[in-house]
C-alpha cells in the first residue's frame, strides 16, 4: 500500500483542483448547478482515484486508477475548453498547462509500474 498523500502526482492534482474552483468562482451564476459542478466535480475526482487506487493492493489495481484519474484530467480539459468558448474564465492557460503537466505525470506512474508489472515486480 501506497501512502497518496507523498505522491507527486496526487500533489498536483489537489493543486489543479484549486484552480479550477477559483476559476470556477466567477462562472454565470446559472451555471452553478451546470458545468461549475460538472467541472468540480470531475477535478476532484482525479486526486481522489490516485488516492483510492494507491490504497488497493496491487499494481494493476492501482494502475486501473491511474487511467480513471486520466479519463477525469480529459474531462477537465474538454469542459474548461468549452467555458473558455463560452468566455466565462478569463485566463485557461494555466490552467491546461497544469493539466498537461499532470497529463505527463500519470502517464509516466502508469509506464512505471506497467513495465513492473511485466517485469514481475
Amino acid at each position: 500500500m501506497r501512502d497518496h498523500k507523498e505522491l507527486d502526482v496526487w500533489k498536483t492534482g489537489v493543486e489543479l483542483v484549486t484552480s479550477v474552483y477559483v476559476a470556477t468562482q466567477s462562472f454565470p451564476k446559472e451555471q452553478l448547478y451546470g458545468l461549475t459542478n460538472q467541472l468540480r466535480r470531475a477535478a476532484v475526482s482525479i486526486p481522489s482515484n490516485i488516492a483510492e487506487g494507491a490504497a488497493r493492493q496491487t499494481n494493476r489495481e492501482f494502475v486501473q486508477f491511474l487511467y480513471i484519474a486520466l479519463g477525469s484530467v480529459a474531462e477537465v480539459e474538454t469542459q474548461l475548453i468549452i467555458a473558455d468558448k463560452l468566455n466565462y474564465i478569463a485566463d485557461v492557460t494555466s490552467v491546461l498547462n497544469r493539466i498537461a503537466s499532470l497529463r505527463k505525470m500519470l502517464h509516466g506512474l502508469i509506464r512505471h509500474y506497467r513495465t513492473k508489472e511485466t517485469q514481475g515486480d
